[in-house]
């Protein structure tokens, strides 16, 4: 079991926003109104990153503050706007991974809670996939996710 959430979280978190030059990108504010619109029906209540990123911190956590070269362990859940789920361990055994191997989103949402914390993100697709998508995240997909930072090294 183990192997397996290992291997859905390297296909859908390894891997930042692909380049393809057969695409353009969609802008943050372009889908803005969008990733408010999912806060509003989800009751969340997003503070904005200078990124465009949308976030709320649920428990700021105690301890160490991941950066970019940290190991990090959590548990996650991604979804799509629609809510429909594409990824989680939520229910699983943590996972590990460098925070520098993840998605641009990840990268900036985790420092912002420490060790033992918990984050909502709302992450626009240039900051996941981008206009390319990766398996199963089609492009310009804007992602959710609710992720609980058990460790920091």
């Amino acid at each position: 079991m183990k192997f397996i959430v290992a291997s859905i979280v390297s296909l859908f978190l390894f891997t930042g926003c692909l380049k393809d030059d057969s695409c353009t990108p969609k802008t943050v504010q372009s889908e803005t109104a969008a990733m408010l619109g999912y806060a509003n029906a989800n009751g969340i209540t997003p503070t904005t990153h200078s990124s465009g990123m949308l976030y709320q911190i649920v428990n700021a956590g105690a301890g160490a503050t991941p950066t970019a070269t940290s190991t990090v362990t959590v548990r996650y859940t991604g979804k799509f706007m629609d809510g429909r789920v594409f990824d989680s361990n939520a229910t699983g055994s943590p996972i590990s991974f460098g925070l520098n191997q993840v998605i641009q989103g990840w990268q900036l949402g985790l420092p912002l809670i420490k060790k033992d914390g918990l984050i909502k993100l709302i992450i626009p697709s240039s900051l996941a996939y981008g206009c390319a998508g990766y398996g199963s995240i089609p492009g310009d997909a804007v992602l959710y996710f609710e992720v609980q930072l058990i460790d920091v090294q």
